[in-house]
């Protein structure tokens, strides 16, 4: 297969492009990616030299770079391309509109002229919160956040691209990641990072916020099941079955580092913040996928990659991050 991923130098589509490329030694993978303050082309430093790799620098809002990506002629296209996180979405939601729906659409325009399989990197967060059960992908969409909706809307573009036009495409809506190479803004490499410089690790609120916690590996297998097996049209959901508030998240990251209470600070919750996602996968089991990493070995793992990959994330820290960080939080 040859195949078309966007996004490819952020968190998840990095490691994606590196199982693929693992798993399936026939594929070959292009690249399309942006560049922006999250899309790290370190992330993909050990495939560069890869006959199977090729890297494009543009965008999924451009036309043109579009056009010229697809000219390469993928069998599919994997869209991992989005702005993500939720408090940047608060301040500037403009740029997660144009990004995660209009970028959408230009892509989904292109594979509809080609008449190749789409594939749609969505969240659990399109469902909004649930304070009891498990939402299915049947469950009405009612996003809390710019983010939220962002995504929610370019899962309906999806949607209507199936059914007005005919477009293979399914989605995936996954569970909330961790792992290694994750941008540390978001909550894990946050704290982690945050106690190896010997700094506080700030909680939102009194930490009661429940999400699943799904390895990232176990994610890019499930979406590459269903890139490959999913029916068209359908949405698969993608989720751990490993729920945890903040607060455990906290102490079981404060327990691996061997730091106490002393190290959290409490800072004013974020505002609209969902209390609980939680999905139901066993449409998704039902193609024979299951998760493989328990979350205490992974979280144990991804501590031990922060800590032995330093040069990795302080140049990160030291930069444009850590701005957005002291505004944000003050200097703790």
């Amino acid at each position: 297969m040859r195949l078309l991923v966007t996004g490819g130098c952020g968190f998840i589509g990095s490691n994606f492009i590196r199982m693929v490329l693992e798993e399936h030694p026939e594929d070959e993978v292009l690249n399309l990616d942006k560049l922006t303050y999250a899309g790290n082309p370190e992330n993909l430093r050990e495939v560069e030299g890869s006959p199977r790799y090729f890297f494009q620098k543009g965008d999924i809002c451009e036309a043109e770079d579009v056009a010229r990506a697809f000219a390469w002629g993928p069998d599919a296209v994997a869209n991992f391309a989005a702005e993500t996180h939720v408090d940047r979405s608060i301040t500037s939601p403009e740029a997660f509109v144009k990004t995660d729906v209009l970028g959408t659409y230009r892509l989904l325009e292109q594979a509809r002229e080609l008449g190749i399989r789409f594939m749609q990197i969505s969240t659990d967060e399109v469902y909004g919160s649930i304070s009891d059960g498990s939402f299915t992908e049947e469950s009405p969409l009612r996003p809390n956040s710019p983010y939220a909706a962002s995504k929610a809307g370019a899962d309906l573009l999806v949607r209507s691209c199936v059914r007005t036009y005919g477009i293979d495409a399914v989605i995936a809506r996954s569970s909330n990641n961790y792992g290694p190479y994750q941008y540390p803004e978001k909550v894990i490499p946050l704290f982690v990072t945050n106690l190896l410089e010997g700094r506080k690790v700030p909680l939102y609120g009194e930490g009661r916020n429940v999400r699943d916690w799904l390895y990232v590996r176990d994610n890019c297998k499930a979406i590459d099941l269903v890139l490959r097996s999913g029916l068209s049209g359908e949405a698969y959901n993608i989720g751990a079955g490993q729920e945890k508030t903040n607060l455990e998240l906290t102490h079981a990251i404060l327990g691996i580092m061997g730091a106490g209470d002393e190290s959290i600070q409490y800072v004013t919750d974020r505002p609209g913040h969902d209390l609980r996602y939680s999905v139901d996968s066993s449409k998704l089991k039902g193609l024979g996928w299951s998760p493989q990493r328990d979350f205490e070995s992974g979280l144990r793992e991804t501590v031990e990659w922060y800590r032995d990959n330093p040069g990795w994330w302080k140049p990160i820290k030291s930069g444009e991050f850590r701005r957005y960080y002291v505004e944000k939080y003050g200097d703790i």
